[in-house]
């Protein structure tokens, strides 16, 4: 085992922290179990600073101090970050962790996909190949075997290797400060709360009555009530496609009850009168959410044509992946901004950003002339 030290006693601390100190930049990767509960659960927690890497045990250390010094960082370096940026939230009680170079998004805007591996990184960029073994390990079990820890460090060790080339190519493209705002966006993505009154809109479609959102609304926020306060994924309350049979089945007692699909016994059993009465007492009609738009689905393919045509073209001429460029649900809710006549603050971040005179405005033009074709396609449907 070399290459790390694996620290478990909080006095053993003070070396890296005093390292630490002396640099501004860490790389980081977590270990954790999240299979039965809503939180995640901390096993290792990986950092390499200036070239030493750390592998401390998220099961017997205060982290306190080190949450500062991540958060206070120039930057931190991860691959992948969405979850990890989930647990060091919840652990730190902080949101959010801004100052973020994510290698995975480096990688999208030098044209390798959306979703390149750590391994595939490493292997495409360095010729370095690690092993993937332990990636179902238990990482709450004690004592954590070899192969767990070496996996663990090879997770950090070639990290700022493969950032420092990444950053170097971006760099070269002129692409470096637009994939330091995407990372920044994204970490405020991952640390964004839906407000619990907004939930439904998650599971809902313009097919729903205002009555059944309503329903759905009221349904949406107990279960996250309860899930939050029993530390359960939301699933074992209530699946989402349990939720749907809910609103289209609309049981009146408990023997109806039983016949909705996946509904467990034991929420049966605990919750069934719970879930009856959410479905049938509902506030006044004038607080019933309104009726969601219309997914777009054109009858000729025009509008989709041009927005495409000109999102290639600006790819080409700013040597940004088209992927990158333009997500679909962006384009969702560009499509439902200019039929229903939002408010551009309420769009999605990233295309108010750098996207925003070159994307975002080009894009509205196009859309703003077949506006009176986007209202009634994407119209919400009366009650």
């Amino acid at each position: 085992m070399e290459g790390f030290r694996y620290l478990s006693a909080q006095h053993e601390l003070s070396d890296l922290y005093a390292q630490m100190a002396a640099t501004d930049t860490y790389a980081l990767d977590t270990e954790f179990i999240k299979v039965s509960t809503l939180r995640p659960y901390l096993g290792l927690l990986q950092i390499n600073v200036d070239g030493q890497v750390y592998l401390l045990d998220g099961q017997s250390l205060d982290f306190t101090d080190l949450w500062l010094l991540i958060f206070n960082a120039r930057q931190n370096i991860f691959h992948a970050s969405g979850e990890d940026l989930d647990l060091i939230h919840h652990y730190a009680g902080q949101k959010d962790l801004n100052n973020l170079f994510d290698t995975q998004i480096g990688l999208a805007f030098l044209g390798h996909g959306l979703q390149v591996s750590y391994q595939q990184a490493l292997q495409q960029e360095l010729g370095i190949h690690v092993d993937k073994g332990e990636t179902r390990s238990d990482w709450l079990a004690r004592p954590l075997r070899p192969e767990q820890l070496q996996y663990a460090a090879n997770d950090v060790i070639h990290l700022p290797l493969l950032a420092n080339k990444i950053r170097q190519q971006l760099q070269q493209r002129g692409l470096w400060e637009w994939t330091l705002d995407d990372c920044r966006m994204y970490a405020l993505e991952v640390g964004a709360d839906t407000p619990l009154v907004d939930l439904y809109q998650e599971i809902g479609n313009f097919r729903h009555t205002r009555q059944q959102l309503a329903q759905l609304q009221q349904l949406c926020v107990w279960r996250e009530q309860i899930a939050r306060a029993t530390n359960q994924p939301r699933s074992f309350i209530l699946k989402n496609s349990t939720l749907v049979d809910l609103l289209d089945q609309q049981p009146m007692n408990a023997y109806q009850l039983q016949k909705i699909k996946d509904l467990k016994p034991h929420v049966l059993r605990e919750h069934g009168k719970t879930i009856l009465d959410l479905l049938h007492y509902l506030p006044e009609h004038s607080q019933w959410p309104s009726r969601l738009p219309r997914p777009y689905r054109p009858k000729n393919n025009d509008i989709l044509e041009q927005v495409q045509q000109y999102t290639t073209q600006l790819s080409a001429e700013i040597q940004v992946p088209p992927e990158v460029l333009l997500r679909k649900k962006w384009l969702n809710a560009l499509l439902s901004h200019v039929a229903l006549g939002g408010d551009e603050q309420d769009l999605p971040r990233w295309l108010l950003s750098w996207r925003y005179e070159s994307l975002t405005q080009p894009i509205l033009n196009i859309l703003q002339q077949q506006r009176s074709m986007l209202m009634v396609e994407m119209a919400p449907v009366a009650d």
